[in-house]
C-alpha cells in the first residue's frame, strides 16, 4: 500500500538536449537485473560501484541521440521502470505508446526470464505495436564462472524470434552489446519512417517528461531514486556467488 504518492520532474543528467524524441523506448523487468545500469552505460558510458544498491521507484527518464548504421540521427527516449511487483501497475503507465521495450533479465537468475515472459504477455496484450527486445543482463559474470549462467543464450533467441522479438545479452560493467542493442532498435524504426514519433516535449502517455530538463520520480516512506545515483554489482544484487 502507498499511502503518499508525489511525482517531481526531473532529466537524467547527461541526457541529450534534444527536446525532440524519435522512439520512445521502455525498459521493463524483474528488480535487480540490471535495467539501470543498462542505462547508465548507454547514456553516461560509466558503471557505478562501490555504493549501496538503490531500487528505481516508480521511473526515471533520459534520452540520447544516436546514429543509425546509415548514419541517421535518431533520439531515444528511455523510460526505466520499477521492477518491483508492487509498482507493476505503475510500469503500465510508462509503457504505454513506447515504440520498444527493452525487456531484462539476469542471465544468473531463472526467475527474472519469467518475469521477462510476464512483461511480454502484458505488452501483446496492450501494446502489440511495440517492437520486443529481449536483454539478458550480467553477461560479464557468467563468462567469469560459468557456473553462474541459469539462462541459456539460445533458449531466449528461439523464444523472441518465435514472436518477431529480437535478443541480446550485455554487460554494463564492460559495456559489451549495449550500443548494438540500441542502435539495432534505432535502425529498427529508421527502416520503417512512418514509426518515428518525432515527438516533441511530450508526456509520460508519449516519448518524454512534459518539463525537459527536470527529473521524474516517484517517492515512498520518503525515499527517493533517480538515474545517475549509486548502483552496486552489475546492476543489482544476484544470488549468484560470483557477484559478490
Amino acid at each position: 500500500f502507498i499511502s503518499h504518492v508525489s511525482f517531481q520532474i526531473c532529466v537524467m543528467a547527461g541526457s541529450s538536449s534534444d527536446t525532440r524524441v524519435d522512439i520512445k523506448v521502455v525498459l521493463l523487468g524483474k528488480e535487480y537485473v540490471g535495467k539501470t545500469a543498462l542505462v547508465e552505460r548507454f547514456l553516461h558510458e560509466r558503471f557505478v560501484t562501490g555504493h549501496t544498491y538503490q531500487s528505481t521507484i516508480g521511473a526515471a527518464y533520459g534520452s540520447r541521440r544516436i546514429n543509425t548504421s546509415n548514419n541517421l540521427p535518431v533520439v531515444l527516449g528511455i523510460w526505466d521502470t520499477a521492477g518491483s511487483e508492487r509498482y507493476e501497475s505503475m510500469a503500465r503507465i510508462y509503457y504505454r505508446g513506447a515504440g520498444a521495450a527493452v525487456i531484462c533479465y539476469d542471465i544468473t537468475d531463472a526467475v527474472s526470464l519469467e518475469r521477462a515472459k510476464f512483461w511480454t504477455r502484458e505488452l501483446q496484450k496492450y501494446e502489440d505495436r511495440c517492437k520486443l527486445y529481449f536483454c539478458g543482463c550480467k553477461r560479464d559474470l557468467a563468462e567469469a564462472d560459468p557456473t553462474c549462467r541459469q539462462v541459456g543464450e539460445e533458449e531466449v533467441v528461439v523464444f523472441a524470434e518465435s514472436i518477431g522479438g529480437r535478443a541480446f545479452e550485455t554487460s554494463s560493467k564492460t559495456g559489451e552489446n549495449i550500443d548494438r542493442l540500441f542502435r539495432q532498435i534505432a535502425d529498427d524504426f529508421s527502416a520503417e519512417p512512418s514509426l518515428l514519433s518525432n515527438t516533441f516535449g511530450g508526456s509520460v502517455g508519449t516519448a518524454g517528461p512534459a518539463n525537459s530538463g527536470h527529473s521524474f520520480s516517484l517517492h515512498r516512506g520518503g525515499g527517493s531514486n533517480r538515474i545517475g545515483g549509486a548502483r552496486g554489482g552489475t546492476g543489482g544484487s544476484s544470488r549468484c556467488p560470483c557477484s559478490n
